[in-house]
């Protein structure tokens, strides 16, 4: 006998939020009381169609197969925090409707591109035969669209999505445009600064990374405690980097010296509290792994070579100087050892760390014991 599941995903959770009903839900009749009472709840929720299209799914196999083949639909419910919470629930519920109903495949329909993220999951547990997308047709006038607006507005998750964007923009153009001309300068021509940041972070994947650091923080409390504090002093240590080379500007701009020089000072001046940003944003990343138990050694190594490169950077900055200064420099094996004894130094650092990782990792693998790298 030949077992089809028809399934519907409603991944945020709408029919436990407006109904109470909790998934799965499995069941023809079960189906229908949840979809009506989906429906009475809030008639524009587009799950509503979902389920409906299940249901008739559902109904056009169990006419048309014969005796030999069974057919069960069942909805499954996420969280209201899309994510990885809800995708969890996603799949323990599939894991459970799988075990009682053993399938040997499955028809998924869907309202949208949110619940069919959710497809390699299914597939995991069970062969997906069909995707079919259920589109509920709309007006297409001035008036229905302006309407739809509105409705979008109205909920919660895309009001947060478009209000929070604009409105931010909107307030610091108009903050800008009230400030006196050179801070209102600065604030307003950050706009697209922040903007294309934003737009970065979305292209590059760093929003969900992001949202990766944040969940490890939760699982991991205390060390998201002490986390939040080093990356705190990173916020700060980039404020002073900026505010360094900003005194050291001002300090320059009005001397003889020669353009290049000023900024090779600015840069000098704030080139430490970039340093120290960096390594204690390092530093709380490391703390995570290691409650997770999941620290690799790679963190350590990127600090130490962090190191090399800011001694590399500082002497070479000290020396550009002093030769744009006029100052003679001598080219001897003496003075060169002596201005990169700082650089070699964290040479061998990083080469001692690298050794000491890389035979904690061989020692692992041949022991199979967990040594926390």
């Amino acid at each position: 006998m030949t077992r089809t599941l028809v399934l519907t995903v409603d991944r945020d959770n709408d029919l436990g939020v407006k109904t109470g009903i909790r998934g799965p839900v499995v069941g023809r009749r079960q189906v229908m009381a949840a979809a009506l009472k989906l429906g009475i709840a809030d008639p524009e929720e587009s799950d509503t169609n979902a389920i409906l299209g299940a249901l008739s799914q559902h109904d056009n196999l169990a006419e048309n197969n014969s005796e030999e083949e069974e057919v069960e639909i069942a909805i499954l419910t996420g969280d209201e925090k899309v994510g990885i919470r809800s995708d969890r629930a996603v799949a323990a519920q599939l894991e459970e409707v799988v075990a009682a109903f053993q399938p040997d495949k499955a028809i998924l329909v869907t309202d949208g591109a949110e619940d069919e993220s959710v497809l390699p999951i299914l597939q995991s547990q069970v062969r997906i035969d069909h995707v079919e997308k259920i589109i509920v047709k709309q007006s297409k006038g001035i008036e229905g669209t302006y309407y739809y607006i509105v409705k979008a507005l109205e909920d919660p998750k895309w009001r947060s999505k478009i209000m929070i964007p604009v409105g931010l923009v909107l307030a610091l153009f108009g903050l800008g445009i009230m400030l006196p001309n050179e801070i209102g300068g600065v604030v307003i021509g950050g706009l697209p600064l922040v903007t294309g940041l934003y737009l970065l972070s979305k292209g590059a994947g760093i929003e969900a990374t992001v949202n990766k650091v944040i969940q490890e923080m939760r699982d991991n409390a205390d060390a998201a405690m002490f986390s939040s504090l080093l990356w705190t002093a990173t916020v700060f240590s980039a404020i002073f980097a900026v505010a360094e080379g900003y005194r050291e500007y001002n300090i320059h701009i009005t001397t003889t010296v020669a353009k290049s020089v000023v900024w090779l000072e600015v840069v000098h001046s704030a080139l430490a509290w970039i340093v120290i940003a960096f390594l204690t944003s390092t530093a709380g990343f490391m703390l995570l792994r290691l409650k997770r138990g999941s620290f690799s050694g790679r963190l350590l190594i990127l600090g130490i070579f962090a190191m090399v490169v800011y001694s590399f950077v500082d002497t070479a900055l000290v020396v550009s100087t002093r030769v744009l200064r006029g100052e003679s420099y001598e080219f001897s094996v003496p003075e060169i050892i002596n201005d990169l004894q700082s650089p070699m130094i964290w040479i061998v650092v990083l080469w001692m760390a690298m050794t000491i990782v890389r035979s904690l990792r061989t020692r692992q693998a041949q022991t199979e014991r967990y040594w926390g790298i």
